[in-house]
C-alpha cells in the first residue's frame, strides 16, 4: 500500500507540472582557506586578500574566509598543498602562471593538471624599478651602467616570471645581471629600498607603497602602451606617466602575468561552478574595479576552455625561453 501511495504522489507532482525536488546547488558548509602561493605583500597575496575582503563585505558566502601564505619553493609549497588536498573544496589556491611554468623548470612534486582551474582574473603588468636616489633617469641610462658593471636584479622566486623577464632584458640589451630571488615582490622592494640590490621588475601593486614613500621609482613599463590613467601615486605622478620600455630603447613591447585561481583536484563540477560564479560576483563589485585601477592591472576573466587554451599557448612560449636558458627539467 505504501509503494502505491508513493507512486500516486510522484504521478500527481508530475501532472501538476512540478517535478521531484532537484538537488540543491552546492555551497560551502564550513570555513574556506585561501592559499596564497607567495609571501605576504606580494601580488598573489594582495589578490587573495582583495578577493577575501570583497567576499566578506558583500557576504557572498555564509562561511568565513581566511588567507594563509605558502610561498616556499617559489610557490611550490602552496601547489603541493593543493595537490595533497584532492577532493577538498575548502582550499582555494591563488597563484600565477607558475602553476604550469614551474614543473617545466624545476623538479617539483606537482603539475598544474593535479589542480582544478577556476579562472584567470587579471593580467598584471611589470615595470623596471630603481632606488629613488639612483642616478638613472631612463632605462637607457640604467642599461648603459649595467653594461659597465654587473648589477644585482631582484625578483620574486627563481626561474619564474621575474627571472624570465630578467633574462629577456639581458638578451635584448646585451647585459648580464646577478639575479637574486626572494619569496615575494614585496621582499624585493624592501631589498631595493635598502640598497642591497640595484633593481627589480615588480608588478605595480608590489611597489606601490615604496613609490609613494619615495624609496624607489619606476623607469619604464613593459607594456605595448602606457598604463591606464588612474589616481596619482605620488603628488605629481601616476602609472600613466611612466614611459613604456620601448619608448626608452628597451625593445620588450609587452610582458604580463596572469593572476590565477584553482581548487584541488577531484572536486565536483558543482563545487567548481560555485567558485567560478563566486569569482564572477567579486569581479562585478566596485571594490574590484578599484583594486584593478589602483594596481594598474588588466581586468580579464578566463575560465573553462578559454583558460585551458591560454595555458597551452603560454607553455609553448615558456618552453622556448627555458630551453634557451637550459632550465628545462629532463
Amino acid at each position: 500500500m505504501k509503494i502505491v501511495s508513493k507512486l500516486l504522489l510522484s504521478t500527481t507532482l508530475l501532472l501538476l507540472g512540478g517535478a521531484l525536488p532537484a538537488t540543491a546547488a552546492w555551497k560551502p558548509q564550513k570555513p574556506i582557506e585561501f592559499v596564497a602561493t607567495a609571501g605576504p605583500g606580494g601580488g598573489t597575496d594582495n589578490l587573495a586578500r582583495a578577493v577575501q575582503s570583497i567576499i566578506t563585505k558583500y557576504k557572498l558566502t555564509d562561511q568565513p574566509v581566511v588567507v594563509v601564505n605558502k610561498g616556499g619553493g617559489s610557490g611550490a609549497e602552496g601547489y603541493v598543498y593543493g595537490k595533497a588536498s584532492a577532493g577538498d573544496p575548502y582550499k582555494v589556491i591563488f597563484g600565477t602562471s607558475n602553476a604550469w611554468q614551474q614543473p617545466l623548470v624545476s623538479k617539483v612534486a606537482f603539475n598544474y593538471t593535479d589542480l582544478t582551474p577556476i579562472a584567470a582574473m587579471a593580467q598584471d603588468e611589470f615595470l623596471l624599478w630603481v632606488k629613488q636616489d639612483a642616478p638613472y633617469k631612463t632605462a637607457g641610462d640604467f642599461l648603459k651602467a649595467a653594461a659597465a658593471s654587473e648589477f644585482k636584479m631582484g625578483g620574486a622566486q627563481s626561474k619564474d616570471t621575474d627571472e624570465v623577464l630578467t633574462r629577456m632584458i639581458e638578451k635584448v640589451a646585451k647585459v648580464r645581471f646577478t639575479y637574486i630571488p626572494f619569496k615575494s615582490g614585496a621582499e624585493a622592494a624592501v631589498q631595493l629600498a635598502g640598497g642591497h640590490i640595484d633593481a627589480h621588475v615588480n608588478n605595480p601593486s608590489e611597489s606601490l607603497g615604496q613609490w609613494r614613500g619615495s624609496t624607489q621609482r619606476p623607469l619604464c613599463a613593459f607594456s605595448a602602451k602606457r598604463l591606464p590613467q588612474g589616481p596619482k601615486v605620488t603628488t605629481s605622478e601616476g602609472w600613466s606617466d611612466v614611459p613604456t620600455c620601448v619608448e626608452q630603447g628597451l625593445a620588450i613591447s609587452q610582458y604580463e602575468q596572469p593572476r590565477t585561481v584553482w581548487l584541488p583536484g577531484k572536486v565536483s563540477p558543482e563545487q567548481t561552478a560555485f567558485y567560478v560564479d563566486l569569482m564572477k560576483q567579486v569581479q562585478a563589485t566596485p571594490e574590484w574595479k578599484e583594486y584593478i585601477e589602483k594596481t594598474s592591472q588588466v581586468d580579464t576573466f578566463l575560465t573553462g576552455k578559454a583558460f585551458d587554451d591560454f595555458i597551452k599557448q603560454d607553455l609553448e612560449h615558456v618552453k622556448q625561453v627555458a630551453g634557451e636558458q637550459g632550465w628545462l627539467v629532463k
